[in-house]
């Protein structure tokens, strides 16, 4: 069954809400990756370049966002939205305006505090954010809107990342800092715009009645129960399992490669998985509507993503590894946007923020075990970085394999089901 295809500019042309909401995210994007590049290097220069060290301000990520999204989620099921986007970068702009004023950072804890603190502002915004999509969208129009915000997220990353590395490396950690509290403020007033788009004032009501726990532990009661959902929920977690170090290893990879400062090394590492992970789902939109091929392009996904990494693990460390990883990245890109559109579409609205929050939690907190131990077996053993990265190549094309097995006939089925 193949749905009907909506343009990326016919969807930014005709859906004013989803392109003011797409212009606010992509400014506060590009504005975070100058600052988590910048927290990156304040780590590596507190600790003598210490892996462990490094790997730590991921894991802080990632933690963060593990343990509040099932929060987060419950609220994007209780409240507005849209003033839960706008709180979520007015946090991190006064945070950041504070850490410049004050010259908080000046240890390895207080890096820790200052991502925690960021992070925890991007927990709140994910979910509502997720939940809020469907809200402004038609289900034709979902899976272009999803591969557009997967490519602006990919290009503000490319973005972020070279020009923040290029901006640190030139003018200093602070200066990239200040551009972060600028996009915040550019994209708080962009969100100001928006319609409401829900939760509706029914489903606030029948949440108030509830307890906050009692809505976390209904929220994750509903995924158990949906096979439908849950299946699609740890398939995330399985390219998490390699993708936490991954992500992590391309900071000392960066480091390595030499194309000048550190910084800038690191920036063009990430643009690299950022333009991959935007160009996936753009270019293989047509192959993802294909609903009845869904199990067969998640695997051929997660075994690329896999497959690339051992062929960086593999080479020298020169500029080409660049194509490797951006094209790694790309079917990445892949399997997020598709498993994300089928998470929204089999979802009913009333659940979205706690399913986002499930999904979220899952994908950040294996993410945050997988890059500790990563850092954690650099800095205690004789491995290397090539070899902890083919493993965890391997392991996302072991979980791809496993999971077609498991759940390819169910997810065949789904889908005879409801075309029905």
């Amino acid at each position: 069954m193949e749905q009907r295809n909506i343009g990326y500019v016919a969807l930014l042309r005709r859906n004013k809400p989803f392109r003011r909401l797409f212009t606010a995210v992509e400014i506060s994007y590009i504005g975070d990756w100058f600052t988590v590049i910048a927290l990156f290097l304040l780590s590596a220069q507190e600790s003598n370049n210490s892996p462990l060290a490094i790997a730590g301000v991921l894991a802080a990520r990632s933690f963060s966002m593990a343990f509040l999204e099932p929060i987060t989620g419950m609220f994007a099921d209780r409240y507005s939205r849209k003033k839960l986007m706008i709180l979520s970068c007015l946090s991190p702009f006064l945070i950041l305006t504070a850490v410049i004023m004050t010259g908080f950072i000046s240890s390895l804890v207080s890096i820790y505090i200052v991502t925690v603190a960021i992070t925890a502002s991007r927990a709140l915004f994910d979910p509502a954010e997720y939940a809020y999509v469907p809200n402004i969208c038609t289900k034709e129009e979902l899976l272009t809107a999803n591969a557009i915000t997967s490519g602006g997220w990919s290009v503000a990353l490319g973005i972020g990342a070279s020009i923040g590395g290029y901006t640190i490396a030139t003018y200093g950690t602070d200066v990239a800092l200040l551009v972060d509290v600028c996009t915040y403020f550019l994209a708080m007033v962009l969100l100001m715009t928006l319609p409401e788009g829900g939760p509706t004032t029914r489903e606030t009501e029948e949440n108030s009645k509830r307890s906050g726990f009692s809505d976390i532990a209904a929220g994750w009661t509903y995924v158990r129960n949906t096979p439908e959902i849950r299946r699609i929920i740890g398939l995330k977690g399985a390219w998490a399992l390699g993708g936490g170090a991954q992500v992590f290893l391309l900071v000392l990879i960066g480091d390595a490669v030499q194309f000048g400062e550190v910084a800038t090394g690191i920036g063009l590492l990430y643009m690299a998985r950022g333009l991959g992970s935007g160009f996936g789902p753009v270019a293989f939109r047509n192959v993802m509507n294909k609903t009845e091929y869904g199990a067969k392009t998640i695997l051929i996904a997660l075994c690329l993503c896999g497959g690339f990494y051992i062929v960086v693990a593999g080479l020298p460390w020169a500029w080409y590894i660049l194509i490797f990883v951006f094209l790694s990245h790309a079917a990445s890109g892949i399997n997020w946007v598709l498993s994300t559109t089928m998470l929204q579409k089999r979802s009913q609205d009333e659940w979205r923020g706690r399913v986002a929050g499930t999904d979220f939690f899952l994908i950040t907190l294996i993410m945050g075990i997988s890059a500790l131990i990563a850092g954690g077996v650099l800095e205690y053993t004789s491995f290397s970085v090539r070899s902890i990265l083919a493993v965890t190549a391997l392991l996302q094309i072991a979980a791809g394999v496993l999971w077609f097995g498991l759940y390819s006939t169910s997810e065949q089925k789904y889908h005879q089901k409801t075309s029905e």
